[in-house]
């Protein structure tokens, strides 16, 4: 039996979700294939995983009806203080400069998977095949055909797009041998949640040190997460470290900005990669998320340029929608590839000089990163372009973006 839809969507996760619940309202028939049951623990753990959501991403959760959800365990993130350890240069953004409420939240993944899983309830459209796994996909001129197993069943799906937001190891991606730029840092990113002695309310700290960034963002309760980039062969030594001399490092590399760093959770490990796919737009098929770029986790850029994604595609699969059209045409996908190839491409490619250039040690490199962060500092045109960034508020915005809902994309 042929299961016929307008968009399906590979992957679950908190992407696929995202564009799912996006897409509830336009009248589109939607499919979500998930390959892991929800695992969503309705009680926070201390040690839980965050997501830096920029404000542009705040603003896409708002327009699709989740952040009620989120909103009561996110931190905002006021000011952003940026330096390289040991040396002069610093600079820092400020929400009051720049106008908003906040530059960004701070939320944890979970509170995220909650709100999303909520929303996938509250879609009419949408028919949810999970646990299922993508076996094979097939292209043809009018439409795509998808077969999945769920529940040890064959099931066999028509659709005239398909959207690929299975993550860094898309399964889709594979099967297409998509032509990819990868490179590994040789860095591990170690991430564990604290308390320290003097919280800041709403400060995020970016630390450049000799072995990566060390982030260190503000969470609910006075808590902070803590994201330390450190050399790949230094990894099974912190990591084997007691919470005292753990604590002792982190302090000595941070400082005491927020005075002594306490209660330090379990740590995890993640190797750190650039994957950007040459053209993640094919013929009724588009990968977005993290199955299309994984980038280095500097500067917070990751989660908030795959919402990105999902804030465009779904406008111009609404637009096409309303004017009657084909959601999966070539015409429809050129829009969306036009419309997010540029931001793709530059946070990329922001977020990898970053990670490269802060490690380095020769003298000039070192002199003219600090002049230029000291110039930055002083200079509020260009902070304001720096915080623009960070925010998610430049170039053209998708309506989700500026909190806008998309039934009204034919007005």
């Amino acid at each position: 039996m042929m299961h016929d839809y307008d968009v399906v969507i590979i992957g679950g996760g908190l992407v696929g979700g995202s564009l799912a619940c996006a897409l509830n309202g336009t009248g589109l028939k939607v499919a979500l294939i998930e390959a892991v049951a929800p695992r969503c623990e309705q009680q926070p753990s201390y040690d839980e995983r965050v997501i830096a959501v920029s404000l542009g991403s705040q603003r896409i959760f708002s327009a699709i009806g989740l952040w009620p959800d989120i909103e009561p365990e996110a931190e905002a993130i006021l000011k952003v203080h940026v330096s390289d350890r040991g040396h002069c240069g610093f600079a820092r953004l400020d929400h009051a400069e720049e106008g908003v409420e906040a530059l960004g939240y701070v939320a944890p993944a979970r509170a995220i998977g909650l709100a999303i899983h909520a929303g996938l309830e509250r879609a009419a459209n949408l028919k949810r095949y999970c646990p299922a796994q993508l076996l094979s996909h097939r292209v043809h001129a009018d439409g795509v055909d998808v077969d999945v197993v769920a529940e040890g069943e064959t099931l066999h799906l028509r659709t005239r797009l398909l959207v690929a937001a299975d993550g860094a190891n898309s399964a889709v991606r594979r099967q297409l041998d998509l032509a990819t730029e990868e490179r590994a840092y040789g860095h591990d990113a170690i991430i564990t949640t604290l308390t320290p002695e003097r919280p800041l309310r709403g400060l995020a700290f970016e630390r450049f040190t000799e072995s990566g960034p060390l982030a260190m963002l503000p969470m609910t309760n006075g808590r902070y997460s803590v994201v330390w980039t450190c050399r790949e062969d230094e990894t099974a030594e912190i990591l084997a470290l007691s919470d005292a001399d753990f604590l002792a490092r982190l302090q000595a590399r941070f400082g005491y900005r927020l005075g002594r760093l306490g209660q330090a959770a379990p740590r995890r490990a993640y190797p750190l990669k650039l994957l950007l796919t040459r053209d993640s737009v094919q013929e009724r098929l588009v990968l977005i998320g993290n199955a299309a770029h994984s980038l280095h986790p500097v500067a917070g850029q990751g989660f908030n340029l795959g919402l990105r994604d999902v804030a465009a595609l779904a406008e111009v699969v609404a637009q096409s929608a309303v004017k009657g059209g084909d959601v999966g045409s070539a015409a429809t996908l050129a829009n969306y590839r036009h419309w997010r190839l540029r931001d793709q491409i530059a946070t990329a490619r922001l977020t990898d000089a970053l990670a490269r250039l802060f490690v380095m040690r020769w003298l000039p490199v070192r002199i003219g990163r600090n002049l230029g962060m000291l110039g930055l500092d002083l200079i509020p045109g260009a902070r304001h372009l720096l915080a623009e960034r960070f925010m998610g508020l430049g170039g053209r915005l998708p309506r989700l973006a500026r909190g806008l809902p998309l039934e009204n994309t034919h007005a």
